[in-house]
C-alpha cells in the first residue's frame, strides 16, 4: 500500500511540474505576440505588417487634407461642399476663344500658374497609382481622382494645338494689388502662351508628365479619357524636346513667381513617365541617353516644383526594383545610385545624414515654404521603402551602415508627426487638423466673409484684420516654422502663413501611403 501510494505521488509530481511548464510557455508565447502586435509597424526592424491597418491619426489628416482641392477650384462648382466658396473665373480663356475657367487657384491668391499646377496634377496621379488601394480604404479615392480630372480638364484645354500651351491665367502684379474674394475679382484676366517662337520647356515638359500618368489613373475607368491624355502627353513632349528653351529666360515677367533653375529635369520627369504611360522603348532610351547631361548622377538633391531629378530617380529605379530584365536598364544604374543616395541622406543616423535639420528634426532647407522639401522627401522614402519590401530587398547601403525600409518609412512618419503637431511649437501646419492649427492663414477667401461686399482695394480690410480668418482653409498646408521651429501666425506672413495646391498634392501623397501598410504595385499598367 504505502509503495504504491509514494509512486502514485511521485506520478502525480511529474504530471503538474509538466502542466506548469506548459503553461509557462504558453505565457511567453503569448507575452511576445502580444508586444509584437502592440508594436507600431515601421518600428520592427523587418516585420512587414499585414494591409488593412488603418491609422486613424493619417487617415483623419488625410480626409482634411484632400478638402483643400476644392477649396482651391476654379470654375462652375459641381457637388460644392465649401460652403464659403462659390464659381469664379468663368470666362478665363476667353480672350484667346478657350474655356479656362477650370483649374486651381495657386496659393492665397487667385492666379493660375501652368507650371506648378502641371505638378501638383503629376504628384497626385502618382499617389493614386502607388496608394489608391490606401485611399479607397478611407473613401478619398474618388475625391482625389476629381480634383485630378479638374486639374487635367484645365490642361487639355489649355493646349488647344501640338506646339501651343496656354501657361498662366491672370496678371501677379494686378492679382497682387488686390485682396478680395474670387466669386467677385474684377481684375483682368490676361493670358501667357507659350508656342515656337516661345518656348519654354519646363512647363511644357511637366505637362506632358502631367497628363501621361493621369492617363494611367483613368486607363480602366474612363479609357478614352486616358487617350485623349497620353495623346496630349505624347504632343507637348515632341514640343518640349524638339523647341528646347527655357521659360524663364523667354517669359523674364515670371522669374518672380516661379522662376526654373533649368529644363532637363523636366525632361527627364516626362519621358519616365511617358514610358511608364506607353511602355515604348523611345522613352527609355531618352533618360538613359540624356542621364549624364541632365541628371546629376552622384548628387543628391531635393525634390520641389522646381527640381524633378530626386523624383525622377525613384521613378526610374522602380523599374529596376521590378523589371529586372529590362532591355536597356543598364542605364538606369546612375539614376537608382543617386536615389540611394537621397535615401541615405534622409536617415538621421546614416554616416551620409543631411544636416539641413532643425533641433525639433524637420528637414530644413529655405525659409519659403519650408515643409516642402520634408513632406517631399517623406513621400519618396515611402514609396522607395515599399519598393524594397515588394522586391524582397533588405538593406540599403550607406557607406559602411546598412539601413531597412523600416528606417525609411520611420524617417517619413517623424516628418508627418512633426507636420501634425509633433513639434516644439506643439503646432499642426495641416489647417483644420488637431486642436491648435494657424488660424490667420494668408488666403483671401478664407480671410473674407462670404457675404461681405468687397472690391479689389476694400478687402485689405480683412487681410489687416486681428480677427482669424471667418472661414477655415481646411487642408491647408501653410509654409511652415523657421530653422529655430518657431512660428509666427499672422495674415500678412506669407513665408509662413501661405498655402499652396502643389504643397497639398505632396501632402495627400505621403499621408496616402501612411495610411495603411502594404506592398507596392510592380506595374501601373
Amino acid at each position: 500500500m504505502g509503495e504504491k501510494s509514494s509512486s502514485r505521488c511521485c506520478c502525480c509530481s511529474w504530471f503538474i511540474g509538466i502542466i506548469v511548464l506548459i503553461a509557462v510557455v504558453l505565457a511567453i508565447v503569448f507575452t511576445i505576440r502580444h508586444n509584437k502586435s502592440n508594436k507600431h509597424p515601421d518600428d520592427g526592424a523587418d516585420i512587414v505588417p499585414l494591409p488593412g491597418s488603418i491609422d486613424k491619426n493619417y487617415a483623419d489628416a488625410l480626409k482634411i487634407a484632400m478638402q483643400f482641392f476644392d477649396i482651391q477650384k476654379s470654375g462652375k462648382l459641381e457637388n460644392n461642399k465649401i460652403t464659403w466658396r462659390g464659381d469664379s473665373g468663368l470666362e478665363d480663356g476667353s480672350e484667346a476663344g478657350l474655356d479656362l475657367s477650370k483649374g486651381l487657384y495657386d496659393a492665397g491668391d487667385h492666379m493660375k500658374f501652368g507650371f506648378p499646377m502641371a505638378f501638383t496634377a503629376t504628384l497626385l496621379s502618382w499617389s493614386i497609382l502607388e496608394y489608391g488601394h490606401h485611399m479607397d480604404s478611407v473613401n478619398q479615392l474618388d475625391p482625389a481622382k476629381d480634383s485630378l480630372k479638374w486639374i487635367t480638364d484645365f490642361l487639355i484645354h489649355a493646349h488647344p494645338s501640338a506646339n501651343l500651351l496656354y501657361i498662366q491665367v491672370g496678371d501677379p502684379e494686378t492679382d497682387h494689388k488686390c485682396w478680395d474674394r474670387p466669386e467677385t475679382m474684377s481684375t483682368k484676366r490676361t493670358l501667357t502662351k507659350i508656342d515656337t517662337e516661345t518656348p519654354g520647356t519646363e512647363v511644357a515638359a511637366e505637362t506632358a508628365a502631367a497628363m501621361a500618368a493621369a492617363s494611367l489613373v483613368f486607363k480602366q475607368s474612363d479609357p478614352k479619357y486616358s487617350s485623349t491624355l497620353l495623346k496630349h502627353a505624347k504632343q507637348l513632349f515632341g514640343f518640349a524636346d524638339n523647341h528646347r528653351g527655357s521659360y524663364s529666360v523667354n517669359i523674364p515677367k515670371v522669374q518672380s513667381y516661379y522662376n526654373s533653375t533649368g529644363y532637363g529635369d523636366e525632361l527627364l520627369w516626362a519621358a519616365s513617365w511617358l514610358y511608364h504611360a506607353t511602355e515604348d522603348k523611345t522613352y527609355l532610351d531618352f533618360v538613359s541617353k540624356n542621364g549624364d547631361e541632365f541628371g546629376n548622377f552622384g548628387s543628391p538633391s531635393w525634390f520641389s516644383w522646381d527640381n524633378k531629378l530626386p523624383g525622377t530617380q525613384i521613378l526610374l529605379s522602380r523599374l529596376t526594383f521590378f523589371k529586372k530584365d529590362l532591355s536597356g536598364s543598364k542605364g538606369l544604374q546612375g539614376y537608382k545610385e543617386t536615389a540611394e543616395a537621397v535615401m541615405c541622406g534622409l536617415i538621421p543616423s546614416s554616416p551620409t545624414a543631411t544636416s539641413s535639420r532643425t533641433e525639433g528634426g524637420l528637414i530644413w532647407v529655405a525659409e519659403w515654404n519650408a515643409l516642402q522639401q520634408p513632406v517631399s522627401s517623406s513621400f519618396l522614402a515611402t514609396l522607395y521603402s515599399d519598393y524594397m519590401l515588394t522586391s524582397g530587398i533588405e538593406n540599403l547601403a550607406c557607406g559602411d551602415t546598412s539601413f531597412k525600409p523600416s528606417d525609411l518609412r520611420k524617417f517619413a512618419r517623424s516628418q508627418a508627426d512633426y507636420m501634425l503637431g509633433k513639434n516644439p511649437e506643439k503646432m499642426s501646419y495641416l489647417v483644420g487638423y488637431g486642436d491648435k492649427y494657424p488660424e490667420y492663414v494668408h488666403h483671401r477667401g478664407a480671410s473674407i466673409p462670404a457675404d461681405a461686399n468687397t472690391g479689389c482695394k476694400d478687402g485689405f480690410e480683412w487681410l489687416n484684420s486681428e480677427e482669424p480668418n471667418p472661414n477655415v482653409a481646411y487642408g491647408a498646408l501653410v509654409g511652415g516654422p523657421f530653422l529655430n521651429d518657431t512660428f509666427i501666425d499672422a495674415r500678412n506672413n506669407s513665408m509662413q502663413n501661405e498655402p499652396s495646391t502643389y504643397n497639398s498634392a505632396l501632402v495627400v501623397g505621403l499621408l496616402s501611403s501612411l495610411v495603411t501598410t502594404s506592398t507596392s504595385l510592380k506595374s501601373f499598367m
